[in-house]
């Protein structure tokens, strides 16, 4: 893995190149979560490689505000997450790339491709990317709270050390089920989950995340008006994938059939559930990550090296 550092407002992006390089013939841009990080998607990134080697691409920045993307200042907000997207692409000298994000990251992807329809040759939303307005006068750190449990929680703990960190993680059910998955989903897990956690200078563990981004970027995904209209006015091919159980393991998840009927998504939209998995282990069960990768690559033919062709 190397790290490329992208000029930004407000700082340095730091983006993760998890699979291929400059010379591979397509690119995936990967989006996390909201407190996650750009390896959260390495499990995916290993899929994308093993469905066609060598030939994509995958690029995983840490958003500004989280891993090693924290000392970048605001503001914040996924319209700024939006066109960190587009920098990235501009630096690395791509004009149209496959956009997939994860839970917020998906909110951020869609924003991309609802603004730069043109840099975006297909749109891959997990679990996240379609807004529903919370009730008037709701307070957003409750609700995120609420939402993502103890991973808004540990953003104001310290842990003595990497094992209780991980340990209070592993509390979450959610995440205790892709651990128990074994292999390397669950090496991929801590890595993410690790890369999240900095050293202070009393010598304990906090999280990497900057708490304001954290709530300024929540609130957009559940009041910007900008954020909520981003994805039914969406005109590139999209798959969106959700889970049946979510954040805490709960069913139902994020959503359900008779919420996504309710939005009333455009065309270009197409939603399928994955069975079987939540809103963390879409990203890490081999049968899920084996949908996202088919989404991903949707409509594209495959690029595997004919037996006379050289690299």
């Amino acid at each position: 893995m190397t790290t490329l550092r992208v000029p930004v407002a407000g700082g340095l992006l730091a983006v993760h190149q998890l699979a291929g390089d400059e010379h591979s013939e397509r690119t995936v841009l990967a989006l996390h979560g909201i407190t996650a990080n750009g390896l959260s998607l390495r499990s995916l990134a290993r899929a994308l490689d093993a469905a066609d080697p060598g030939d994509i691409r995958v690029l995983a920045p840490d958003l500004a505000g989280r891993g090693c993307s924290n000392t970048i200042t605001g503001p914040w907000g996924i319209d700024r997450h939006a066109g960190d997207v587009i920098a990235v692409l501009d630096t690395i000298g791509v004009h149209t790339a496959t956009l997939l994000g994860h839970s917020m990251g998906a909110y951020v992807a869609a924003f991309a491709a609802s603004r730069h329809p043109e840099r975006t040759e297909r749109l891959v939303l997990v679990d996240g990317g379609v807004a529903f307005s919370p009730p008037p006068g709701a307070d957003v750190d409750t609700l995120l709270t609420a939402v993502i449990g103890p991973a808004m929680t540990r953003l104001s703990m310290t842990f003595p050390d990497s094992k209780d960190y991980l340990g209070f993680m592993a509390q979450n059910p959610a995440i205790a089920e892709v651990l128990a998955l074994g292999g390397t989903a669950a090496d991929d897990l801590q890595a993410y989950l690790e890369h999240d956690a900095v050293l202070r200078d009393d010598g304990t563990l906090a999280s990497s995340c900057v708490l304001e981004a954290i709530r300024v970027d929540g609130a957009a995904v559940l009041t910007d008006d900008d954020t909520l209209a981003a994805v039914r006015s969406l005109r590139v091919p999209t798959s969106l994938l959700w889970a049946p159980r979510g954040l805490m393991n709960q069913s139902p998840g994020l959503y359900t059939e008779k919420m996504l009927a309710a939005a009333r998504l455009p065309d270009a939209v197409g939603a399928h559930q994955i069975p079987d998995c939540n809103h963390y282990s879409i990203l890490f069960a081999e049968h899920a990550l084996s949908q996202v990768v088919a989404a991903a690559l949707s409509g594209r033919p495959s690029r595997r090296p004919s037996p006379g062709r050289s690299r």
